[in-house]
C-alpha cells in the first residue's frame, strides 16, 4: 500500500510538471537566430563560461562538430531561454580500458563504424554542462521541457545517441526525471577542488598535508633553487600565444586520455573577449616561456582549465608543482578560497589532498529496445570506471 501511495504521488508530480512545461515549446536554432535575443545574452551570466564562451568555442573548435541551440518559446512566441547543444560522431567505446582497445581495433578493421554513432550532446563542447535556466524558465522546468522533447528533437537531427554531457552533481535532483525517460546516469571524469583558505602555500603544506607529502614536495621545489622563473599574470596573452600554444600541444600529445584539441585562436579569443573572467599565468626562464596555465574565475574559486609545459625542462624542474605553488599563493593573496581543476592528472592532485568534484553523464539510445541493453552497459564503458587513482580519493563514492 505504501508503494502504491508513493507511485500515485510520483504520477501526480509528473503530471503537474508536464502541465507547467506545456506552456513552452522548443525549436532547434543556430546561433545567428538567437544572437540578438536578450535570453541568449543572459545565458550562464553567473557562470565563468557565459554565452560568450560558447560563441568562442563555436568559432574556434569546429572539427567534426555541429553547434546548435534549443530555443525555448513561451505562448506569445518569445524566446525565454536558450540551451546550447552540439552534434558529432561519438565512439561510445572510447572510454574502455586499454586491454579492450586491441580487440576493438581488430573489429574495426572490418567494420570501421562499429559502435560509432551520431550523437546529440546537451552541454558544452569544451567544459562541463549547465541547464540554461532563466527567470521565466527555472532549472526544474528546463529539465522537464528537455525531458519531454529531446527524443523527438534527436530524431530531427538524425542522432542515434542522446547525452547530457558532464553536468555537476548538484543537478541530480532536477535531472532525475531523465532516468524515468530511459536515460542512465554514469560518472564522467570529475573535476577536483582544493581548499586554499590559508595564509599562504607554506601554511597549506603545514596544515593540509602529512609530513611525508610535505617532504616530497619540498624536495621537488629544491630542483628550482637557484633558478629564476619570472611569473606574469595577465587577462590577455595575445602577445604570447605563439609561445604558449606549442606548450599546450606538448601536454595534449602526452595525455593518455584526450578530449577536445584546442586551437591557438581559442586562447587568443578568450583573452580578447573574456578578459573579465580569464587569467593567463605565464612563467619565463631567461626570457623564454617554459610553462603557462589558463585559469578562469567564478565567485571565490579560481578554475585551473588548461596547462602547457616545456618538457625540455619541465620534468627536471618539476614545473607542474612549481606552477601550482605560484597559483595558490596568487589566489590566496587575491581573496580566492578554492582552486578548482578540470579532469585528469589525478595522481598529483590526490597527493595534494584535492577532493573530487563529480560530473555526470546522462545517456540513452533513441531506439527503446537497444537502449535497454545500453543502460546496463553505460557504467562499464565510461573512463572513470577504469581510472585506479580515482578510487584512492576519500569521496570516490560521490561519483556514483
Amino acid at each position: 500500500m505504501a508503494s502504491d501511495a508513493v507511485s500515485l504521488i510520483d504520477t501526480a508530480s509528473e503530471a503537474g510538471a508536464a502541465a507547467a512545461t506545456a506552456r513552452f515549446s522548443v525549436k532547434i536554432t543556430t546561433r545567428a537566430e538567437v544572437a540578438g535575443c536578450p535570453a541568449w545574452a543572459a545565458t550562464f551570466a553567473d557562470q565563468r563560461k557565459d554565452h560568450r564562451y560558447y560563441e568562442i568555442v563555436e568559432d574556434t573548435l569546429r572539427d567534426r562538430v555541429e553547434y546548435r541551440y534549443f530555443a525555448i518559446f513561451d505562448e506569445a512566441g518569445c524566446i525565454q531561454a536558450v540551451q546550447p547543444f552540439f552534434l558529432l560522431d561519438q565512439d561510445i567505446l572510447e572510454g574502455l580500458g586499454t586491454e579492450w582497445q586491441t580487440w576493438l581495433a581488430r573489429i574495426r578493421r572490418f567494420v570501421p563504424r562499429f559502435l560509432k554513432m551520431r550523437t546529440l550532446m546537451v552541454g558544452c563542447f569544451a567544459g562541463e554542462g549547465h541547464l540554461a535556466a532563466s527567470d521565466m524558465v527555472p532549472s526544474g522546468e528546463m529539465a522537464g521541457i528537455l525531458r519531454r522533447e529531446i527524443v523527438n528533437l534527436s530524431r530531427s537531427c538524425r542522432a542515434q545517441l542522446i547525452v547530457l554531457k558532464e553536468f555537476p552533481a548538484r543537478y541530480r535532483p532536477v535531472l532525475d526525471c531523465f532516468l524515468r525517460r530511459g536515460f542512465a546516469r554514469a560518472p564522467s571524469m570529475p573535476m577536483t577542488a582544493l581548499n586554499i583558505e590559508y595564509e599562504d602555500f607554506d601554511a597549506y603544506l603545514k596544515n593540509a598535508l602529512p609530513r611525508s607529502a610535505r617532504w616530497q614536495l619540498r624536495k621537488k621545489f629544491k630542483a628550482t633553487e637557484g633558478e629564476t622563473l619570472a611569473l606574469t599574470v595577465t587577462d590577455d596573452a595575445k602577445d604570447s600565444i605563439d609561445e604558449i600554444y606549442p606548450l599546450y600541444l606538448q601536454v595534449f600529445e602526452r595525455a593518455k586520455l584526450r578530449f577536445e584539441k584546442l586551437t591557438d585562436d581559442y586562447f587568443r579569443r578568450l583573452g580578447s573577449d573574456m578578459g573579465d573572467k580569464t587569467l593567463f599565468f605565464i612563467w619565463r626562464r631567461s626570457g623564454k616561456v617554459v610553462a603557462f596555465s589558463l585559469c578562469m574565475v567564478e565567485g571565490d574559486s579560481l578554475f585551473w582549465e588548461y596547462v602547457g609545459l616545456d618538457y625540455a625542462v619541465a620534468l627536471d624542474l618539476h614545473l607542474y608543482y612549481y606552477t601550482i605553488r605560484d597559483m595558490v599563493n596568487w589566489a590566496i593573496a587575491n581573496g580566492y578560497r578554492r582552486l578548482r581543476s578540470t579532469g585528469l592528472s589525478y595522481e598529483p592532485k590526490f597527493r595534494m589532498r584535492h577532493e573530487l568534484d563529480p560530473l555526470d553523464l546522462y545517456a540513452r539510445l533513441r531506439s527503446p529496445l537497444p537502449n535497454t541493453i545500453f543502460r546496463l552497459l553505460l557504467p562499464w564503458i565510461v573512463p572513470a570506471c577504469y581510472d585506479k587513482t580515482l578510487r584512492k580519493f576519500a569521496n570516490y563514492r560521490d561519483l556514483w
